[in-house]
């Protein structure tokens, strides 16, 4: 991980993770807006990056908007989804039996995927969170891996915040069919390969900075790549547990307090 004391003046670009951090579930975090504007008047590129399977990136857009007033292009955001799609092209994957909602089925068909709903057809089983999920339909994914399918899944976040507290995420319902299957998925949203590829493609040169609320997804991907981490305690992390600060990890009760923390740090980005 960075060493803020000697390069914190080197960040460009802001990985900045959804669910937790700007908004749980229909709520936006107070202030995130503001926060997100601030930035990008300060100079640093915005990428939205989530695990969150349930959206295509045009859906991603108009949820922050909804819930934060802030206008994110298209262009800006990458979903576990879009990672998943991109692991699958790159290995010639095709023919993918989805457990997971119409935001990844979707991105997955305009990624030039062939979707099946017949088992015995899958090369490949793909899952994320899915809320309308049947035993039927877990029984079938069991199948088609055991009869040989690749099991890829979109990320293995075990919980996602609601405002009634953290509920499953698309992680348990990999871990119905790994447990079923008794095969181990690969995984390809943070803090795995496939997404850190596509973050790659689209962040500025120079360093970056990942606002997450989770430590084994967000911040485990800025240690991967050398990045710097802010945790928010405004989703999947509590106070109870989060970490102290280190010299590459800053801790917020929220994404509002990070504009002042890093013009506090005395650098703003000369990225534009």
């Amino acid at each position: 991980m960075g060493e803020m004391g000697e390069s914190f003046e080197g960040i460009r670009t802001i990985v900045c993770d959804l669910d937790g951090v700007l908004y749980v579930d229909s709520a936006g975090v107070a202030g995130a807006g503001n926060a997100l504007r601030t930035l990008v008047a300060d100079g640093y590129a915005l990428l939205f990056v989530t695990n969150n399977a349930t959206k295509t990136p045009s859906m991603v857009a108009e949820h922050i908007a909804d819930r934060t007033g802030f206008q994110a292009s298209v262009d800006h955001i990458v979903t576990s989804s879009q990672a998943t799609a991109h692991y699958l092209k790159n290995q010639g994957l095709d023919n993918c039996f989805v457990v997971g909602e119409v935001g990844l089925r979707q991105t997955l068909s305009d990624a030039g995927l062939t979707l099946v709903d017949d088992w015995t057809a899958a090369e490949t089983v793909v899952t994320g969170l899915d809320r309308d999920l049947t035993y039927r339909r877990i029984a079938d994914a069991t199948l088609a891996v055991r009869g040989g399918a690749t099991f890829v899944a979109t990320n293995l976040d075990p919980t996602y915040p609601t405002p009634a507290g953290l509920q499953p995420g698309g992680g348990a319902v990999a871990a119905m069919v790994e447990a079923a299957a008794e095969v181990a998925p690969v995984t390809c949203g943070k803090p795995y390969g496939p997404m850190r590829e596509l973050i790659a493609q689209r962040r500025l040169p120079g360093g970056a900075l990942v606002v997450g609320d989770r430590m084994d997804t967000d911040i485990a991907m800025a240690v991967a790549e050398g990045w710097f981490g802010a945790l928010v305690l405004s989703g999947a992390t509590g106070a109870d547990s989060a970490p102290a600060e280190t010299a590459a990890l800053m801790v917020l009760d929220s994404i509002a307090a990070l504009p002042d923390r890093l013009r506090k740090r005395g650098v703003l980005s000369s990225a534009i």
